[in-house]
């Protein structure tokens, strides 16, 4: 079966020239050009991957990132003219997995789509033994995760960071270190994101995020799992 994309994007020519290219490589491709019929596009099919344009007319790409995070997993791709550091730290905040500044290449495009691709796969890759940690249960064989047994969730660069830290609780692991294992050698680049990807996993599962028992920083050094009771 082939891995489905939808992309929603109001220009006609980006459009059709990344569709027919993404086809070409035996993706499906669905497009919308309103950011509205983009979002009920995307409810319906629930598609692999998410290509998103940031300026839509009847609703914002921002706004559909964050629609999206509160009811699904599934991975997000900024497109957009905006380049500025500040602009691609918002885009992760409301919770995309990556982000790529207007113009851009197909091919440059269609790396960052299987790599976004593989690291959401791979993380079920991990094994089909579930963890539990206090209040959460992690299951790495369907990409999931539970508190209190109500679903969570979680990007797939939240859920490998998650993960990495859950199996091995007391472990500090650098900024580097998380990056690497979570979104691979190509973004090494993006490492002070992991801080952003942290604080958007805490306001998911810490009752207070302010004062986490799971996901805890060591300054100067990263991050841990706290050591369950």
């Amino acid at each position: 079966m082939s891995t489905t994309i939808v992309f929603v994007d109001d220009e006609p020519e980006i459009s059709a020239l990344v569709r027919d290219y993404l086809q070409r490589e035996d993706f499906r491709v669905l497009t919308e050009a309103n950011g509205l019929d983009g979002l009920r596009l995307i409810r319906a099919e629930k598609p692999d991957l998410v290509l998103l344009d940031w300026m839509l007319p009847g609703k914002s790409g921002l706004d559909i990132c964050k629609e999206l995070r509160e009811e699904s997993s599934v991975p997000i791709i900024m497109l957009t003219a905006k380049s500025e550091e500040i602009d691609r730290v918002l885009g992760l905040e409301f919770g995309a997995d990556d982000y790529i500044v207007k113009p851009f290449s197909l091919r440059e495009l269609l790396a960052r789509v299987k790599t976004v691709l593989r690291r959401a796969s791979g993380v079920r890759d991990e094994g089909s033994s579930s963890i539990n940690r206090g209040e959460l249960t992690i299951d790495p064989g369907s990409h999931r995760i539970w508190k209190k047994g109500q679903e969570v969730f979680l990007t797939p660069t939240e859920f490998k960071i998650l993960y990495l830290l859950a199996s091995r609780p007391g472990t500090v692991y650098s900024r580097l270190q998380l990056l690497r294992q979570a979104m691979g050698e190509e973004y090494m680049y993006y490492e002070r994101s992991i801080d952003t990807h942290v604080s958007n996993l805490r306001k998911k599962i810490e009752d207070n995020a302010g004062d986490p028992v799971y996901v805890q920083t060591v300054f100067g050094v990263g991050y841990r799992f706290g050591e369950m009771q």
